[in-house]
């Protein structure tokens, strides 16, 4: 009757080990390192520099405990501070012989000092939160109004285009705020062009009103297409402050959206809040500038003479020079879309790339003029360019045209992205901003610690106390929900804060009420008679179907704050939900197990150890004296 079956205790010990392997990482702390990143939009990291890494600091004298290639950075743990230091120094000169113009970024970080053979099986440590490790917070308002400003003039010019191309005289094109007015002088021509603009602009909805002699066509946003460009404003914003927020070596930053315009940053382990504003807050333009393949600038490109007047010397991507002409062809506000993507003909990976009214009449007559010359594609960031690419010019181009040349289909998409993200859609401000010490997150941890061991040890006393034996496996079966919560945080890389520790201790709180359901429900089933196992079997089945009802309506609670809350409100959610879950596992499956285990092939048990056991005495009838 209480026994286990052998594949359901081969399952308890699966998830003990598992429990046991992900949450030890927690444990071993943090060891200084060093990592090393882009320090260019332009330049990407791969796995070869991780060999480069380990010779700079095998000249140098030390020796890390690994150097590895992670995400888009390679990192190097050391046994101290000291090290550390020295690794830095080493680094930044041979990797940056120029430190006015540094092509890496070399910062100092933590790594954790899990051994290998953890780290092997992907058993990492939970990140920490900026309440815990300290760093700085930013609250960054998105200007919505000049993006939807900016949409607006650009089809102002697609507007006058598509009017200049179809031949249909207007009298003007104003912009009016987000609107965009058209005046014709007969009804004839407004017609014709009305049909014209809501084929081609479907995103503008157009009304038309008299205007003195003339006739008036206003063309607004649709609320859809005004939402669609929000939406894509500060998706392009949070992908640009991700690309800037890695210069700074943070091992885990938090960007998101909050709310329909504002983004949440937060950078653990930063104090430096100067240097953090400087890098968010900068601006990168983009310019598309002819190269200059004269006689002259090829003898430049040599370094035998002096660059042609009204030209530039940079550097393309494969280290040659290249002589660009400071005339600029076109900017980045004339860019209004890059996608990777692949040739139709050849099949070899391309940029494919859109651009507005105004820049596709510019591409159109210098694409013309220049059939087989090189087109050059400029970064600029701090006051410096960047060679993005310089494809050769092979026809005649318009709005939508591509760039290829030797790229593989990662090149492509980093490429893209570089065009698309290389500055903010919509501007930003910071409207709240604070810095929160690594003192104040090292005590946080020590409290938020103390508060989830203080209560399940004031917890465990009672349980033994009160149940006796059912109280020490109580106990148990909460150590087990404590160690598979942390391993689950570990196995999904979560960030723990101040609010996921309150959140840990009260699922401490709501797992043992679990137990206490199920040891009530034996007493009361020893009360009424029944036998031991009976009692047993009875209590759990019976308990089941309240523990089943009260953990889904607290979690039906704890999915309204996830999907509706922000910030310390979803990682508080997190943790809840996670709880529940191992909660209903541990007091039920783990707990019945070990009491199977223990009394299960007991054939003539006759008492169990659950603590006094009140059995109602009956009536005895008063004697009359």
């Amino acid at each position: 009757m209480n026994r286990y079956p052998a594949w359901k205790y081969a399952l308890l010990v699966v998830a003990l080990l598992v429990g046991l392997i992900y949450t030890l990482p927690n444990f071993f702390g943090e060891a200084p390192a060093v990592q090393v990143s882009s320090g260019k939009a332009t330049l990407k990291l791969d796995g070869a520099m991780a060999p480069r890494v380990s010779e700079i600091l095998a000249k140098a004298a030390l020796k890390p405990d690994f150097v590895q290639f992670e995400g888009n950075s390679v990192k190097a743990r050391f046994g101290d501070l000291d090290a550390q230091r020295k690794a830095k120094d080493a680094l930044n000169a041979a990797l940056n012989p120029d430190p006015a113009n540094p092509s890496y970024i070399v910062a100092l970080n933590l790594l954790s000092r899990s051994p290998g053979w953890l780290t092997s099986l992907h058993a990492l440590p939970m990140f920490l939160g900026l309440d815990l490790r300290g760093g700085v917070y930013f609250l960054m308002q998105v200007d919505m109004k000049s993006a939807l400003t900016k949409k607006a003039e650009a089809l102002s010019g697609d507007i006058r285009t598509l009017l200049r191309d179809k031949n249909l005289r207007h009298a003007g094109i104003t912009r009016d705020g987000n609107n965009v007015d058209v005046r014709f002088r007969d009804r004839e021509t407004m017609t014709a062009a009305r049909n014209l603009l809501q084929d081609q602009l479907p995103d503008l909805q157009w009304t038309e009103t008299p205007d003195g002699t003339d006739i008036r066509l206003a063309g607004s946003l649709k609320p859809e297409a005004a939402k669609r460009v929000q939406d894509t404003a500060i998706t392009q914003n949070i992908t640009t402050l991700h690309n800037r927020v890695n210069e700074l070596g943070v091992a885990e930053p938090v960007i998101q959206q909050q709310g329909a315009d504002r983004v949440v940053v937060q950078l653990p382990g930063v104090q430096d809040t100067a240097k953090a504003k400087d890098i968010i807050g900068r601006t990168a333009t983009l310019e598309l500038r002819m190269v200059d393949d004269s006689a002259e600038a090829q003898v430049a490109a040599r370094g035998a003479g002096p660059v042609p007047f009204g030209t530039e010397r940079f550097t393309d991507r494969d280290g040659s020079p290249l002589i660009v002409k400071r005339q600029v062809v076109l900017t980045g506000e004339n860019l209004t879309d890059a996608q990777p993507g692949f040739d139709g003909q050849t099949h070899e990976p391309v940029v494919n790339l859109t651009v507005d009214a105004k820049g596709a009449r510019i591409m159109k007559d210098t694409s013309r003029d220049n059939i087989g010359k090189r087109m050059a594609i400029l970064l600029f960031e701090k006051g410096k360019g960047e060679v993005v690419t310089a494809p050769v010019i092979r026809g005649e181009l318009g709005s939508n045209f591509q760039i290829s040349g030797r790229m593989t289909a990662g090149e492509a998409n980093d490429t893209a992205l570089l065009l698309r993200a290389g500055s903010l859609a919509a501007p930003m401000d910071i409207i709240e901003e604070k810095t929160i010490g690594p003192s104040l997150g090292a005590d946080n941890i020590a409290k938020g610690f103390q508060s989830v061991l203080y209560g399940f040890a004031a917890i465990a006393l009672f349980m033994c106390v009160y149940y006796q034996f059912f109280g020490i496996v109580s106990t148990l079966a909460l150590g087990f929900n404590l160690l598979l919560l942390l391993a689950l945080l570990s196995m999904l890389q979560a960030t723990l804060s101040l609010p996921g520790i309150a959140a840990i201790a009260l699922t401490l709180g709501m797992a043992i009420d679990s137990n206490v359901l199920i040891n009530e429900r034996v007493r009361e089933e020893l009360r009424a008679g029944a036998s031991p196992q009976v009692a047993i079997h009875t209590g759990y089945e019976r308990a089941w179907a309240t523990i089943l009802d009260s953990n889904v309506t607290t979690l039906i609670a704890g999915l309204a704050l996830l999907a509706f809350g922000s910030g310390p409100v979803r990682g508080f959610a997190v943790v809840h939900c996670l709880g529940i879950v191992t909660s209903m596992f541990s007091s039920v499956v783990f707990s019945r197990g070990l009491v199977n285990l223990w009394y299960g092939r007991q054939k003539k048990l006759k008492s169990v150890s659950i603590g006094q056991v009140w059995k109602p005495q009956p009536d005895v009838p008063a004697v009359k004296t």
